[in-house]
């Protein structure tokens, strides 16, 4: 890599810089007009000090590789960590770093590489990043940025980067609401653990050989045995895309789902979501797949015949052609 030749990189004086050219340049004029040697000297000094300085950060921003940039569960208007993957051909080498992602619509805290770790070649650096959005969003490039050694030169290089990031549904907090909006709770009694306690209505869930035949007979509806200490251990969601027009309470609808999903991870229950749409209906098992089904998630209702074409091709487009490599 040619850096002083490569359009990527952008030079920048930093103050203090401008400060030390401007005495720079002052010694100068004084030793041309007095003629004085020690002033000739020192001007000599501080150009060759300038000068190797601007040789050392040279070697500060060579030899670094971008490897990859992996999301984690990326939630809109939450602070979550992008791992940036470097690899570092001179990992003995000092280079006081700053790592900048430019990301759509979001505000990602820069990172920071020291260099000088010894043998350890792989450099994993976590970057804060706040969304503001669901969806697909779009890195725009990558940016390393030093002021290595003495700050009067501040180098950036930058890297291109074709890649998407898929932000989650903000996980809005949420009470479980038992089978009310779209939210079923089920249970799978332990046996052995367990005695039958009484009775039930019947659950989306429910297996059916704790079917209370009696008492279903005797109301003409399914009933469930119940048992005790019967606990929950999952939660399955329902979310029709028909009913819902675009607009606030449709985010909001999602919000609120992605924060039930939350709830259920930290409660370590199994979780699922069931999408109703017009190709049909999806089903989706584990908290990651129902996050990212839901950031796709269109609403279908109240939409034109010409617009609800565009976002149903949008959607399958996503799915298909802007899924992370």
């Amino acid at each position: 890599m040619n850096l002083w030749n490569d359009k990527r990189l952008r030079l920048t004086l930093t103050p203090l810089g401008l400060q030390y050219l401007a005495a720079l340049a002052l010694i100068g004029f004084f030793a041309v007009n007095s003629g004085n040697n020690l002033l000739y000297l020192i001007f000599s000094l501080m150009l060759g000090f300038f000068l190797v300085s601007g040789w050392v950060s040279r070697h500060a921003i060579q030899g670094l590789t971008l490897v990859a940039i992996e999301e984690g569960n990326i939630f809109a208007r939450v602070k979550g960590g992008i791992r940036v993957r470097l690899l570092d051909a001179h990992p003995r080498r000092i280079r006081g770093l700053e790592v900048h992602l430019d990301l759509e619509q979001a505000r990602v805290e820069p990172g920071f590489y020291g260099g000088g770790q010894g043998e350890e070649k792989a450099i994993l650096l976590v970057l804060h990043a706040r969304p503001e959005f669901r969806g697909w969003c779009q890195i725009r490039q990558l940016e390393l940025r030093t002021r290595f050694p003495f700050g009067f030169l501040e180098k950036a290089w930058r890297l291109p980067v074709e890649k998407t990031l898929l932000v989650l549904p903000h996980p809005r907090a949420t009470a479980m609401r038992g089978e009310s909006k779209g939210e079923t709770p089920y249970f799978i009694p332990k046996p052995g653990f367990t005695s039958p306690e009484g009775a039930r209505p019947f659950r989306t869930g429910d297996p059916l050989s704790q079917v209370h035949w009696k008492r279903t007979a005797q109301r003409g509806v399914p009933w469930i045995r119940t048992f005790e200490g019967e606990q929950p251990t999952g939660l399955h969601l329902h979310l029709d895309l028909r009913m819902w027009a675009p607009g606030p309470l449709f985010e909001h609808e999602l919000e609120r789902l992605s924060g039930s999903i939350l709830q259920a991870r930290l409660q370590k229950q199994d979780v699922s979501l069931g999408i109703h749409s017009i190709e049909g209906i999806r089903e989706h098992a584990g908290p990651t797949e129902c996050w990212r089904a839901l950031a796709q998630m269109q609403a279908q209702g109240g939409l034109p015949a010409a617009e609800l074409k565009e976002s149903i091709d949008s959607a399958a487009f996503a799915a298909q052609g802007m899924a992370i490599p």
